[in-house]
């Protein structure tokens, strides 16, 4: 039985969405593939490591992914659970007009530099919405494919654009970390535990960490939970369980942290998500 399993939530003229779901059995590296065209990908549960050469990519919930047209990379699993995203196809005269210059290589075809972004926590809704949406026919053709032009300008614009500003060895450290938050998001960590489980001193790894990620580790981890929280909304009736289940103190905490990332509670973010079509 394959590991991938794929559902087209969206098809038009202007775009292909996709929601893709993988077990994440394997943990060595898959055999080298490549996108027939180019995807971003956005991650919204789980993590998995992309490898292009000697370079790797974390995809977890904090960041979209781009897969270059017949750009060969593999894929591996450091944690069980597997993973799920979303995996986006733009015509390509749409994507060049939505990314920035920079973020693209120069020659002909529209293919990125990078082969990662972290996204902010407008642009994580913005996922969460699109897919509970669709996936409960609860808004049409039209609205989604304006909330996926919303979602990708706020993805690849300049309130995440940043310029990598860290040598390998610390992209490595940081990735390290991330994997270490994703394995268990309910865990409340302190700087000795993970400085402990990394290997270094916990004022070196949040300045390295701050380097390359542009955000305090606390914060990153936050948005990881919040991420998660999109995801695991519409099966909680308890909020209060749900703020417990991720780690959060309380549920006013939870609902604080929610509403300053994403301008809403979380009772409001669920009954916008699952309204009725044509409400």
């Amino acid at each position: 039985m394959s590991e991938l399993s794929s559902k087209m939530l969206l098809s038009t003229e202007s775009l292909t969405l996709r929601n893709v779901h993988c077990t994440g059995t394997c943990r060595h590296r898959s055999v080298e593939e490549c996108a027939s065209a180019t995807q971003l990908v956005f991650p919204y549960r789980g993590l998995y490591l992309r490898h292009v050469g000697q370079e790797q990519a974390v995809a977890d919930a904090n960041h979209v992914l781009f897969f270059n047209a017949q750009e060969g990379y593999q894929v591996s699993h450091p944690l069980d659970g597997g993973d799920a995203c979303l995996s986006l196809q733009l015509d390509q005269a749409l994507l060049e007009e939505l990314a920035p210059k920079p973020l693209l290589q120069a020659d002909a075809d529209v293919a990125f530099r990078a082969q990662s972004q972290r996204i902010d926590a407008r642009a994580q809704a913005l996922v969460a919405l699109l897919r509970h949406g669709l996936e409960h026919g609860s808004i049409d053709p039209l609205e989604a494919e304006a909330l996926v032009l919303t979602m990708v300008a706020r993805s690849l614009g300049p309130r995440t654009s940043r310029q990598p500003a860290s040598t390998h060895a610390r992209r490595r450290l940081a990735d390290r970390v991330k994997v270490l938050l994703a394995g268990d998001l309910s865990r409340r960590w302190t700087l000795a535990e993970i400085g402990k489980e990394i290997g270094g001193s916990p004022v070196y790894l949040t300045q390295v960490f701050r380097q390359v990620e542009g955000m305090p580790l606390y914060r990153y981890q936050l948005q990881l939970r919040l991420a998660r929280s999109l995801d695991l909304i519409q099966h909680y009736d308890d909020l209060s369980a749900l703020a417990l289940a991720l780690g959060f103190s309380s549920h006013s905490h939870f609902t604080s942290a929610f509403r300053q990332a994403y301008g809403r509670s979380p009772a409001e973010f669920r009954r916008t998500s699952s309204r009725p079509s044509n409400a």
